[in-house]
């Protein structure tokens, strides 16, 4: 009998070896941590439980350009993962990557509805032929986050409209005087006040369609309404009305904490605010200057894309494949959208939160979609599509700085942002022919 026993455990153990062996690892490198990174363990433990040939295996690698270099690093040492998140800046450079990247086009094979996924959110990661190249994952829109209760108690009425930044500058002068020491912080400076600034009131932050029909492309975000923005809020900062905290999203603290009665941040702060604000808070749209526009265009996507990397064996493609279209899954998608504020990737998933009740129960929600599917695209704001962007990202900081500590004025920072990154555009059209 306990040789029976023996026999039968000892079989037990074999086929579950043999069960875990026939399982096919997927290695996902990604750039969150906090309640994002808890979320996406959460999708990938759901994914794994959910069918056993294949085990995603995900590793946070740094924030986004520490996760690209990492990605470009094991590339060239022949060990890449099969996924790689990379930040929307790194678009031009990995399309221009050849011999890098595998299109997910190609991976989900010829069955791949590419008709489902929100075009102002996939025609960023797509091909001039329209095939999508990587698969939008995280993909944000930065608008304006209030702090109800820092402005009732100031005395501003709570509903008061800030949708123009006319208007704006009016509670900011009424904020200052309530003796308030944050009235507005801002996260992504460059990606908010230059990127889609120019997006929204349509104008071009650089020639060639912002890069879209061309490597031989040049910056133009020092043009007079860029400037005039920059200068007005290097005037609030100089007047301790912009507090300026970071170039990434160190003000994100400082609003969550209730320092600060407005904060420019991508919908995505969704998920932090709604975790930690012990205020009454409330998403409105991104303001715009009615000097500039008689309305707004659109705003851009931020965020990442997940790209496919060269070099895997066909059944990590199969794993891949799989999990791209479990993201891809209403249920799924709907589900992550609600919980960051990020945008849902496909009209299913917008329509599944509609009908589950979710922007009707929390206000304001549903402002990222509008923003970004309210109007059809122009050429100036379907997007940027500019080589070495990281690096000129880092200029633009380095200048804008310039402005909000009053070293420089705006004309005179956006020029020098304008010529130090066209220095950079004009290496990565070299290196791409």
């Amino acid at each position: 009998m306990k040789h029976t026993i023996s026999v039968l455990a000892a079989a037990a153990v074999l086929g579950s070896a043999q069960s875990a062996m026939a399982q096919t690892e997927v290695e996902f490198w990604h750039a969150f941590t906090g309640r994002l990174g808890e979320l996406v363990a959460e999708q990938v433990e759901t994914f794994n439980s959910s069918q056993s040939d294949y085990t995603i295996v995900a590793t946070h690698k740094g924030n986004y350009s520490e996760t690209l270099n990492a990605g470009i690093a094991a590339f060239r040492a022949g060990e890449q993962p099969d996924i790689l998140m990379v930040f929307e800046v790194g678009t031009a450079t990995m399309m221009g990557a050849k011999g890098a990247i595998k299109p997910v086009y190609e991976v989900m094979g010829s069955g791949f509805d590419q008709s489902k996924y929100i075009g102002s959110v996939k025609g960023y990661y797509t091909s001039p032929d329209g095939d999508m190249l990587s698969l939008p994952f995280n993909s944000s829109t930065p608008v304006l986050w209030v702090n109800r209760d820092k402005l009732q108690e100031a005395g501003i009425d709570p509903d008061t409209d800030l949708s123009t930044w006319e208007q704006v500058g009016t509670v900011l002068d009424q904020l200052k005087e309530a003796g308030v020491d944050c009235p507005m912080t801002t996260a992504w400076q460059s990606w908010i006040h230059l990127e889609n600034f120019s997006a929204y009131h349509d104008v071009p932050f650089a020639t060639q369609s912002n890069g879209f029909d061309g490597t031989d492309t040049e910056l133009a975000f020092n043009s007079a309404a860029q400037v005039a923005h920059i200068g007005a809020m290097g005037e609030w900062a100089k007047d301790g009305k912009f507090i300026y905290a970071g170039r990434r999203n160190e003000g994100g603290a400082n609003f969550r904490a209730g320092e600060c009665a407005l904060f420019t941040e991508s919908s995505a702060g969704y998920a932090g605010i709604n975790a930690e604000a012990e205020f009454d808070f409330e998403v409105r749209p991104l303001p715009y200057w009615t000097a500039v526009a008689s309305e707004p265009q659109n705003t851009i996507i931020g965020g990442a894309s997940l790209w496919v990397m060269e070099g895997q064996s066909d059944e990590e493609y199969a794993g891949v494949a799989a999990f791209m279209d479990f993201l891809s899954s209403a249920e799924i998608q709907a589900k992550w959208h609600q919980d960051t504020g990020y945008l849902p990737i496909t009209s299913e998933a917008g329509d599944l939160t509609r009908s589950q009740g979710f922007y009707e129960a929390n206000p304001g929600t549903d402002i990222a979609v509008i923003q970004m599917t309210a109007k059809e695209p122009t050429s100036n704001s379907k997007g940027l599509r500019l080589g070495s962007f990281d690096q000129i990202r880092g200029i633009i900081d380095e200048e804008l700085e310039a402005v909000w500590s009053g070293d420089k004025d705006a004309q005179t920072a956006m020029d020098s942002a304008v010529e130090r990154g066209n220095a950079l555009l004009r290496r990565f059209e070299q290196a791409s022919r």
